[in-house]
């Protein structure tokens, strides 16, 4: 469990409270633990009961101290190292109710919520501590459901704490439909809302928060996956969510995109909601060692976890703002790292590019420990280019050392704007205010404006290449290819690198065929994960997702 920093009477405080309520992400419906800190203590007192609120925020999933995040589950970006789970068992989508990747563990942490919910709502807690207490722990059940929801569809619904000794088998719940599910957490988003503090203290809940869930989730109902009739309401409904959060004017851009996501930056403008870490300590995170270029000055500082992939490279556009496949861009294939947008430069180690004081050489045939690893033999990267974004080049350190307390920004103000443009183009075309909402982030990374007189379609191909360059490498790639129904076509197929050799005494840049980067993809299952089977044995009720 990583520790979450929150702020008690003007002091940080960090807890682990491994007892308080705490289940078995094998048993989500596990009869209270007898090992807690008596009621009689956390619920009489702002200060303990605020400590239980803590372990719910501690169940943020983020994924700094993981070896192989979800990213690689994209066309984004793959795993360097050959055997990962991302290759083996989710590129060829082999995975099965028994060894799928899952979200049922979100409920151990829906359980907490609830259990801090009923026993705040009981207490005799000042009325005024527990309203805004209270939304805090709605808004993280919401946000817990809306994990199982986008990734597994309707789920059961429960809002009371169980118990089998006392309820026997009634525990058990069939799952609600999907779009019950989904009215459930924009409905809670709705009802708390006005009880949440315009600015919150760092890691807490605020009310763009709220909102910005209640528009996330709102987005993805609207998206081809569950909008099949493509109703232009829905759309309309996203749009207008989104434009209550860029008008709270509690937020905006933060100027420097590279440093945005540095310790130092922290709960910066821009960030809506994020998951703490606490640093200096073997509790912060350790993404640099993780996920970080392999061999750097001829000393190994990580292991190579994320190495992004031709395709992603392609999407970033030229310095000029063209993306390279408009014959007016001015990109040369075989100068394909010149003249191109701040944002590359700020989140690709590409061959020649220097990264922590040492030039970085992926070309074959020179003696590079880092040279494209065509035959799949080592952490080498194996498309041509290295993970930069993010990473704070003092954490360059092999191995998952845990130092940083840079937090994962889990909304920022740039992704609204963004779901904004989206939903307003579906709903009523490239009006002046799509236009407007793209280009200020657009503007952020010295880009020039969109060209006028867009199509809703060239509108559309815009927004998903500006959302996906813009987002890159964090966790939201997969959601975008699911609910846009993009995976079908994007994950069949193989991934792409760059193979830089000489030829007749010249440097050539050839695009590749990643090694190992087949891909492959199911329509008629993939789009949901499978229930898990130890949730299925646990539970007659539930039913399995189609095809698994």
């Amino acid at each position: 469990m990583n520790l979450h920093k929150i702020r008690i009477s003007g002091s940080k405080v960090v807890l682990l409270l491994a007892t308080l309520g705490v289940v078995s992400c094998n048993n989500f419906l596990e009869v209270m633990p007898r090992d807690q800190v008596a009621d009689g203590i956390v619920w009489t007192d702002p200060g303990t009961a605020d400590l239980f609120l803590n372990n719910v925020y501690s169940g943020l999933p983020g994924p700094f101290n993981n070896y192989d995040p979800w990213e690689n589950y994209t066309d984004n970006a793959m795993n360097g190292v050959n055997g990962s789970t991302s290759r083996t068992l989710y590129a060829n989508s082999v995975y099965t109710p028994s060894n799928g990747p899952s979200y049922w563990g979100q409920y151990a942490n829906i359980r907490r919520a609830n259990l801090f919910i009923e026993k705040v709502t009981e207490s005799s807690l000042p009325d005024t501590w527990k309203k805004g207490k209270l939304a805090e722990a709605r808004f993280l059940r919401a946000y817990y459901y809306h994990l199982l929801w986008t990734a597994h569809g309707g789920v059961p619904i429960i809002t009371n704490t169980l118990d089998q000794n006392k309820q026997g088998d009634e525990i058990f719940r069939a799952r609600n439909t999907d779009e019950e599910t989904y009215k459930f957490i924009v409905d809670e988003c709705a009802a708390i809302v006005d009880d949440l503090p315009l600015k919150a203290e760092a890691g807490r809940a605020s009310k763009a928060s709220a909102l910005t869930l209640k528009g996330w989730c709102e987005l993805f109902w609207a998206s081809p996956l569950k909008n099949t009739a493509n109703d232009k309401a829905r759309w309309a409904l996203a749009a207008a969510t989104n434009k209550k959060v860029m008008d709270l004017g509690s937020h905006s851009l933060f100027p420097d995109y590279e440093t945005m996501f540095y310790e130092g930056n922290n709960n910066n403008a821009e960030v809506i909601f994020a998951k703490q870490y606490l640093g200096g300590t073997a509790l912060g995170g350790g993404r640099e060692g993780l996920q970080g270029p392999w061999i750097v000055g001829g000393v190994q500082r990580a292991w190579g976890g994320v190495d992004p992939t031709q395709e992603l490279v392609d999407e970033y556009a030229m310095a000029n703002g063209l993306p390279i496949s408009d014959p007016a861009s001015g990109y040369d294939p075989q100068k394909p790292y010149v003249n191109r947008e701040k944002r590359f430069y700020q989140s690709i180690v590409y061959d020649g590019s220097t990264w922590v004081g040492a030039e970085m050489i992926m070309k074959q045939g020179v003696g590079s420990r880092n040279a494209t690893d065509l035959s799949n033999t080592n952490e080498a990267t194996n498309t041509g280019y290295y993970l930069r974004k993010g990473l704070d080049p003092k954490y360059a350190i092999n191995g998952n050392h845990q130092l940083s307390s840079a937090s994962f920004i889990i909304f920022r103000f740039a992704e609204v704007l963004l779901s904004y443009a989206e939903a307003q183009n579906e709903a009523v075309g490239p009006d002046a205010s799509v236009y407007e909402a793209v280009n200020k982030v657009r503007a952020r990374s010295e880009l020039p404006a969109l060209k006028a007189g867009l199509t809703q379609t060239e509108m559309r191909v815009a927004i998903q290449r500006e959302r996906r360059v813009e987002l890159a490498f964090e966790e939201k790639r997969w959601y975008d290819l699911i609910r846009l129904k993009l995976a079908e076509k994007n994950l069949n197929g193989t991934l792409h690198a760059m193979k830089i050799e000489q030829v007749g005494g010249k440097w050539t840049y050839t695009v590749i065929p990643a090694p190992d980067g087949s891909r492959t993809f199911f329509a008629n299952k993939n789009y949901l994960l499978p229930i898990p089977q130890s949730a299925m044995n646990q539970n007659t009720k539930l039913t399995q997702n189609p095809n698994y």
